[in-house]
């Protein structure tokens, strides 16, 4: 597995271990909303993780970028798909977008070679 994929994603578990673990509802209703919110709906998972990540995109959240990179390459998001994505969030967002497109594929890159060493 990549160090940037691993780091990422060994972050994320501890510190959402330990925001969780503090109790607060409105905390835990946030992270509650955020699960269902892409759940299936009139709307596919995959088409409101394609969403997800272009709106985090304009909002420029790396970390976000990357969830939702992930939660698309499990949902079979194709690498075409991706780049009208991209293309969509670039629109929207303007040129400042452009850093994160660039440390977005590198992440895609990335899960794309950990699938075929995981194979």
């Amino acid at each position: 597995m990549s160090k940037l994929i691993d780091d990422f994603r060994e972050y994320r578990v501890k510190m959402n271990e330990r925001i969780l673990a503090a109790d607060n509802k409105v905390m835990k209703r946030i992270y509650n909303l955020d699960t269902n919110t892409y759940t299936d709906g009139a709307l596919s998972s995959k088409v409101k993780e394609m969403l997800g990540l272009s709106t985090s995109m304009v909002l420029r959240c790396d970390d976000c970028i990357k969830y939702h990179l992930e939660k698309c390459f499990e949902l079979g998001v194709t690498t075409e798909e991706l780049f009208e994505v991209f293309a969509v969030a670039n629109l929207v967002g303007g040129t400042i977008v452009i850093p994160h497109t660039r440390r977005a594929v590198e992440y895609w890159e990335e899960l794309q070679k950990s699938e075929i060493e995981e194979a």
